[in-house]
C-alpha cells in the first residue's frame, strides 16, 4: 500500500478499508505533487517542497479519487493533484496575510523565506494547478476550479472585512465559510463525478470541517493544532463559537478584540468554552455531516464505496473529537 507519512489516521482508515486502487492512486497524487515545483529555480522549488512536506489531510484529493472511482484513472489523479495545489497555495497566501509563524506546528514559508518569496510560491502552486488541467484539455475541471478559486478569494475578502467586528451575524459567518472552505470540498466531489448529490455531500462536510476547525482554535491544545489557542481571536477573525458565546454572555460581546494579547486570548477561549458554545457548534457540525451522508443515498454507490464515504465524513468529526 502506498501511503504518505503525513496522512493522518482518519484518512489512513479510508485507505485501509479500500481496495488497492485507492491508496495506489493517492500515491500517484503525492508523486505528481512532488514534481510540480521542479524547473522554476532552486528557491521556488525549495519553498514548494517545504509546503508539500508540511503534510496535510489530503481530504480534497481523496474525495476526487473516491468520487471518480477505480475507473477514474489518470484524469482523476491529475484533478486530485490540481485541487490540492490550489489548497496549498491558499494556505501559503493566508500565512503571508496573517504573518503566521507556524503551520501544522512547522515554520511557514513566509516565516523562513519572507513574504515576497512566499507570495511567489503560492502563485506558482496556483499556476501549476491550472497548467496540469490545461495541458490535458480538461476544460470542465478548469471551470470548476476557477469558480472555486473565485469563491475562495471572495471568502477571504469577507473575512478581512468582518475582522474584529463582533456584530457579524451567524448567517454572514456561514456564508463566508461556504465561500472559503465548503466550495472547494464541493468542487473536489464534482471533479470526480458530476452529480448533484456528491456536490451536496462535499459542501456539507466542508462546512462541518470549518466549524470544527474553529472549535479547535478555541479548545486547542497547541501541540495538536500546531498553533496557539485563540490565534483566530488575535487575528480578529470572528467565528461561530465567538458569535454564539457572545449571545450567551454579554460580557464576551463587549470584548475589544484589538486589545487582546496572547494571555488574554487564552482567557477568552476559556470563557467561550465555559459558555457552552463549543458544544453547540459541534452539534451543528455533526448535523451537517449526517445530512451529507443522507444526500449520498441517491448516488447509487455499492456497499464498499458507501462505507468509504462514511469513513471520510466520520474522519472530519474524529479529527476534532
Amino acid at each position: 500500500m502506498t501511503r504518505h507519512s503525513a496522512v493522518p489516521p482518519p484518512v489512513t482508515a479510508v485507505l485501509d478499508a479500500s481496495s488497492r486502487w485507492l491508496p495506489t492512486r493517492l500515491g500517484q497524487v503525492e508523486q505528481m505533487l512532488r514534481e510540480q515545483g521542479a524547473g522554476y529555480g532552486e528557491a521556488l522549488a525549495a519553498d514548494a517542497a517545504m509546503t508539500l512536506e508540511a503534510g496535510g489531510k489530503r481530504l480534497r484529493p481523496l474525495l476526487v479519487l473516491l468520487c471518480a472511482g477505480e475507473e477514474g484513472g489518470e484524469e482523476a489523479v491529475r484533478a486530485a493533484t490540481a485541487i490540492e495545489l490550489i489548497h496549498m497555495a491558499t494556505l501559503v497566501h493566508d500565512d503571508v496575510l496573517d504573518a503566521a509563524p507556524l503551520r501544522r506546528g512547522k515554520p511557514t514559508v513566509a516565516a523562513t523565506s519572507g513574504r515576497e518569496r512566499a507570495t511567489a510560491t503560492g502563485d506558482l502552486l496556483f499556476s501549476r494547478a491550472f497548467a496540469l488541467l490545461a495541458g490535458a484539455g480538461d476544460l470542465r475541471s478548469i471551470e470548476l476550479l476557477s469558480g472555486a478559486s473565485v469563491a475562495l478569494a471572495r471568502g477571504e475578502l469577507a473575512q478581512r472585512r468582518d475582522a474584529y467586528d463582533l456584530s457579524v451575524s451567524e448567517s454572514r459567518y456561514l456564508k463566508r465559510c461556504r465561500l472559503k472552505t465548503a466550495t472547494l470540498f464541493e468542487s473536489a466531489c464534482l471533479l470526480g463525478r458530476d452529480e448533484e448529490a456528491l456536490g451536496d455531500f462535499g459542501a456539507a462536510i466542508g462546512l462541518a470541517f470549518q466549524l470544527l476547525d474553529d472549535v479547535l482554535d478555541v479548545s486547542g491544545p497547541p501541540e495538536r493544532t500546531g498553533k496557539a489557542r485563540g490565534t483566530d481571536l488575535l487575528d480578529g477573525t470572528v467565528t461561530l463559537p465567538l458569535i454564539l458565546a457572545a449571545e450567551r454572555d454579554p460580557e464576551i460581546g463587549s470584548v475589544d478584540l484589538h486589545s487582546l494579547d496572547a494571555d488574554a486570548a487564552v482567557r477568552l477561549c476559556d470563557r467561550i468554552e465555559f459558555s457552552g458554545a463549543l458544544r453547540q457548534v459541534r452539534s451543528r457540525a455533526l448535523e451537517m455531516v449526517a445530512e451529507g451522508k443522507r444526500r449520498l443515498a441517491s448516488a447509487g454507490f455499492d456497499a464498499e464505496r458507501r462505507k468509504l464515504f462514511d469513513l471520510v465524513a466520520d474522519g472530519v468529526v474524529q479529527r476534532y473529537s
